[in-house]
């Protein structure tokens, strides 16, 4: 009888899923809290899975969803399964962990290549010979890449003149508020830009009330707001010159730098 437990981490939440060959349904972990779901050998199992998680992650996090019994686990597998949960299981993001029989898989993102062969290694040595531990974990691209190539080179969109954002903006926030909650503790500065045209004093007020609708919107997608800090630039830093309506159109942009 094949078991098989998963856990799918984003933005350092976990959900888990155990059961007999159950696929683990998608986007749970959104809404901040721990589900975990299936069925496992017995309630002692479920009991022992549940509270260790809750350790982890704290009890208000913890979603209980196992059923218990109708299924058979290798000898001592419960055991095994809570000796995978370590306290490093939380530096895993966007990932899973799956523990099918014997067979111990996990994957998602770490911080470096020496957290990968780690998180690992600290698995193998908590189960006995029997269990075989596959490394899936992978380092990914800088934060700032990752912020660079989902924005790529567009411009999120107001309405001329104002802080309310067009459809076409509010598009690509959505990327981007996907990939900010991939991000490891993220701190972002959201910069708002305008092109030359007008008073300056009122070109930076525009600018800062855009970035705050930027912000805003973010933090209603559910990005923490302590990780998101507004700036308005005003005129003052163009990427291309402000002497063509293509160029001022590029300088009225939003700049999503990370923080040191």
């Amino acid at each position: 009888m094949i078991l098989k437990l998963s856990f799918a981490l984003a933005a350092g939440l976990l959900y888990a899923a155990a059961g007999m060959s159950a696929p683990p349904p998608q986007n749970l972990a959104s809404d901040g809290l721990v589900h975990v779901t299936g069925t496992v050998p017995d309630e002692s199992a479920r009991v022992a899975i549940i509270s260790r998680l809750r350790e982890l992650y704290g009890a208000e996090k913890v979603v209980d969803r196992l059923d218990s019994g109708g299924v058979v686990a290798p000898p001592g597998w419960s055991g095994h399964v809570v000796k995978t949960l370590g306290n490093g299981i939380r530096d895993v993001r966007q990932g899973q962990l799956e523990v099918n029989g014997t067979q111990v898989t996990i994957s998602g993102n770490v911080a470096n290549e020496a957290r990968r062969q780690q998180l690992a290694s600290e698995i193998a040595t908590a189960l006995n010979p029997t269990y075989t531990v596959n490394n899936g974990l992978r380092v990914p691209a800088g934060a700032q890449a990752m912020l660079d190539q989902t924005l790529a080179d567009r411009v999120v969109e107001f309405e001329s003149g104002s802080a309310i954002l067009t459809p076409t903006g509010v598009a690509i926030l959505d990327e981007m508020a996907a990939v900010i909650a991939r991000l490891e503790r993220p701190r972002v500065d959201i910069i708002g830009h305008t092109d030359s045209t007008g008073n300056r004093a009122a070109n930076i007020a525009l600018s800062l009330a855009r970035a705050d609708t930027v912000k805003n919107y973010l933090t209603g997608k559910g990005i923490p707001a302590a990780g998101l800090s507004a700036r308005g630039a005003g005129p003052d830093r163009p990427v291309t010159p402000n002497d063509t309506p293509e160029g001022r159109a590029r300088n009225r942009r939003i700049e999503f730098r990370l923080a040191e």
